[in-house]
């Protein structure tokens, strides 16, 4: 008995806020808590010369966190000009994020050695470059972002695919790649080329 003692004031209220709910309620409901002015998303505005109530971002507007005003990590130059060293630290993690990202976005035209002979080259995509010749390798780091950011010739651009700092990863791999296919003995720290087993000796 008690529930429903209070159950009927609490629904009474609930009426006195909503008012009329129909679509076309009276003047004098017109301004209640439920029937506010108001724009909805998509919704046509007479208010504005092209109709719509959603106004466009002022030009040159930037989200608050996303300046990047670091021209040398977000855009892979100084100056205008691109940077000649990677502006990230490169460890063992870095590397292992750049194999993983090289192996998703480019060994499809790459291959996992960086050559060109990846599975849609065989299904004659145009060959792309190879990534472990001098001509890459003597590209600042800079460039290689850039070319990855903006793409070039037929290589699409990845910057909405890739993040910044997986970029550079990848750019970090590419450099491990230009090495270990053109690496010689002298390369080798000394502590590990014991280790190393000379060509086609037996296992």
């Amino acid at each position: 008995m008690n529930r429903l003692v209070v159950s009927i004031p609490a629904a009474l209220l609930l009426v006195a806020c909503q008012g009329n709910v129909s679509k076309d309620p009276p003047v004098h409901l017109q301004r209640n808590m439920l029937h506010q002015d108001k724009y909805k998303p998509e919704q046509e505005s007479p208010f504005f010369a092209d109709g719509r109530t959603m106004r466009p971002v002022v030009e040159g507007t930037v989200a608050q966190g996303q300046l990047n005003e670091d021209d040398a990590y977000y855009r892979g130059e100084s100056f205008g000009k691109p940077i000649a060293k990677i502006p990230v630290n490169v460890d063992e993690k870095l590397l292992a994020r750049g194999e993983e990202r090289f192996g998703i976005y480019c060994s499809p035209c790459h291959d996992k050695t960086g050559s060109g002979g990846g599975m849609v080259v065989k299904r004659g995509y145009p060959t792309p470059i190879n990534l472990t010749t001098d001509y890459v390798g003597t590209q600042p780091d800079g460039q290689i972002f850039q070319t990855i950011t903006n793409g070039i010739r037929n290589m699409p651009p990845y910057r909405f695919q890739v993040p910044v700092e997986d970029r550079w990863a990848i750019v970090a791999w590419v450099r491990v790649l230009g090495k270990s296919q053109n690496a010689k003995m002298a390369d080798v720290p000394a502590d590990m080329a014991s280790k190393i087993e000379p060509e086609g000796a037996t296992p």
